[in-house]
């Protein structure tokens, strides 16, 4: 009777506590449940990390809100809610470029030769059709001459 009297107030008291709970609005809507009107995508990108910068590595963090980066892709994949797709990534204006699905929240690029480059990450809807973009400027620098080891003026 005790053990009773006891779950049923233990009871009482989460499912008050699981009602007294604010709704966090900002949250985006379980991908169990389809969006009517979905508010548009967006896509924030951060400037190249620097120090993998100073080494030639190229990493550079994004994040989205209104939008799931996953590997789907074709008409059929148009209807998912909430809404998915995934990258389109170009460099210094190329005419091809490479989409990423990968959703590990950074771009990364390896082997650009030193100097000014530009990489644009866009928001793509399973058929490719890109939603929004951002482009972000950076120098290479140059390791050769950053690596040079001088000649020992020992005498």
């Amino acid at each position: 009777m005790i053990r009773s009297a006891l779950y049923a107030v233990l009871g009482s008291m989460l499912a008050t506590t699981a009602v007294a709970q604010p709704i966090d609005t900002s949250r985006e809507a379980s991908q169990f449940v389809p969006i009517s009107n979905e508010p548009p995508a967006e896509l924030f990108v951060d400037a190249p990390l620097a120090g993998p910068l100073a080494r030639g590595a190229v990493i550079i963090p994004y994040r989205t809100k209104h939008f799931r980066i996953l590997p789907i892709f074709g008409a059929s994949a148009v209807d998912v809610s909430p809404r998915a797709g995934h990258l389109h990534v170009s460099v210094d204006d190329l005419p091809w470029r490479w989409a990423d699905a990968g959703n590990n929240g950074a771009v990364v690029v390896n082997g650009l030769p030193a100097g000014p480059h530009k990489i644009t990450i866009e928001l793509a809807t399973p058929e490719h059709k890109v939603l929004t973009g951002k482009s972000v400027s950076f120098i290479v620098p140059d390791l050769t001459k950053a690596t040079a080891i001088e000649p020992s003026h020992d005498h």
